[in-house]
């Protein structure tokens, strides 16, 4: 890891696995603001308004990678995160930064570990630094670029003589269109596009394969992540995808968890970046074979 000034903030972590480089602030947040590989794009959307600002008790969403407690609440999910963040070398080639402790009583830390090839762990843990007992769940968020497309798996194809019992839920929000042209609904893969079409979307689910995808431009970005039976957030999701006019988001949930005083609840997720590799909507075993 080095540090180097980015995007107006004079402190930025740059951690690097074969040709990817990540980015993470430390004069706030944190966040992952930036994932590009062999010195190409940015992958994430940011906020132009947003970046070098410190301090000041707004939130600000900044862009790239973030980690919030689920499910989202006001102003329980919103807590600022404009103030620096500390790090610790860990071994194994892993950095931990760790925010200050907000309002709730939480005290948010990514973990990130350079696995080589192309390939990031990100350990997402909320802390209870309160007095009482919290039930937690980490939910992790990464904006992508426009024209960005989200890829997650359906659940494995039985006939109705063979298991006659529902397979997962489908979560909806009130602004959700199922009949939105963004949405591509296959046997083996669902998909949702960013366009220039303002309506928001999102849905969620449980994907019991632990693996979705995203597309940026010619790079296709793999995140596993548990699929553990659990309480989720949202009616029980693991998984969630929103988009509006601006990017995309490829989201994941942990399980809620009573967690004490100085304890903490954490999850995983690892990114693989593939580049020069475009998926198709119904290229669901390549995408099986990838994750």
């Amino acid at each position: 890891m080095h540090t180097e000034s980015f995007a107006g903030w004079d402190r930025v972590a740059v951690l690097k696995s074969g040709a990817a480089e990540l980015k993470v602030t430390l004069d706030v947040g944190p966040r992952i603001i930036s994932l590009t590989v062999g010195g190409g794009e940015n992958l994430f959307h940011v906020f132009p308004g947003d970046l070098g600002t410190t301090g000041g008790t707004d939130y600000r969403f900044y862009g790239g990678h973030r980690l919030w407690i689920a499910p989202e609440e006001l102003p329980r999910t919103y807590q600022p995160e404009n103030e620096p963040v500390e790090t610790e070398e860990l071994d194994g080639g892993a950095i931990r930064f760790t925010a200050p402790t907000d309002r709730n009583h939480v005290q948010k830390s990514l973990e990130i570990t350079p696995l080589g090839d192309e390939t990031f762990r990100i350990d997402h843990s909320l802390k209870n630094c309160g007095a009482f007992e919290l039930n937690l769940s980490a939910w992790a968020l990464t904006m992508l670029r426009k024209g960005s497309v989200v890829f997650f798996p359906q659940p494995a194809f039985a006939a109705h003589t063979a298991d006659v019992l529902p397979a997962r839920p489908l979560v909806l929000w009130r602004y959700s269109n199922l009949a939105d042209s963004r949405w591509h609904w296959g046997k083996e893969l669902a998909s949702l596009t960013n366009t220039d079409e303002a309506a928001p979307q999102k849905i969620g689910t449980f994907v019991e394969q632990g693996y979705a995808a995203a597309q940026i431009g010619d790079v296709l970005l793999v995140k596993s992540f548990p699929a553990m039976p659990g309480n989720y957030p949202d009616f029980g999701c693991n998984f969630e995808t929103f988009t509006n006019d601006e990017m995309i988001e490829i989201e994941t949930l942990g399980a809620f968890q009573l967690t004490p005083p100085g304890e903490s609840v954490r999850h995983t997720e690892v990114w693989r970046l593939l580049p020069n590799l475009v998926l198709g909507t119904d290229d669901g075993a390549a995408l099986a074979s990838l994750a």
